[in-house]
């Protein structure tokens, strides 16, 4: 069992990939640090997708957020480069992943990006 963070998102066969359905995701507990002070952001994240050929597995799903944890970054780049990586990885029809941070300074900050396949 892996106790580290991964920056590895693997895959697996879509079992119905005749199909178009939605598969939706809440990830409660992203963190990563600010670019200007090193502070953590805490977010959370809603990934919302439809397959072509391949799902996203959740176990490498888990550990790459995780790797997120010791990042810094601006919400706007790292939701996007997320979205990149997972687009990436499964090929989907259609992906969808909104970035709920957590307040900072009386402002809260939500990054809606957008993968429109095929």
């Amino acid at each position: 069992m892996s106790t580290e963070p991964s920056n590895v998102l693997e895959t697996f066969a879509n079992p119905n990939p005749e199909r178009d359905y939605t598969i939706r995701m809440e990830i409660p507990e992203f963190t990563c640090l600010c670019p200007k002070t090193g502070q953590p952001d805490f977010a959370t994240l809603n990934l919302e997708y439809t397959p072509d050929r391949h799902c996203v597995e959740l176990k490498s799903l888990k550990l790459y957020i995780w790797s997120y944890r010791e990042v810094g970054g601006f919400h706007e780049a790292l939701t996007n480069q997320i979205l990149a990586d997972l687009v990436d990885a499964t090929q989907p029809r259609h992906m969808k992943l909104t970035a709920h941070f957590n307040v900072r300074g009386g402002i809260w900050t939500t990054v809606e990006v957008e993968h429109h396949g095929r």
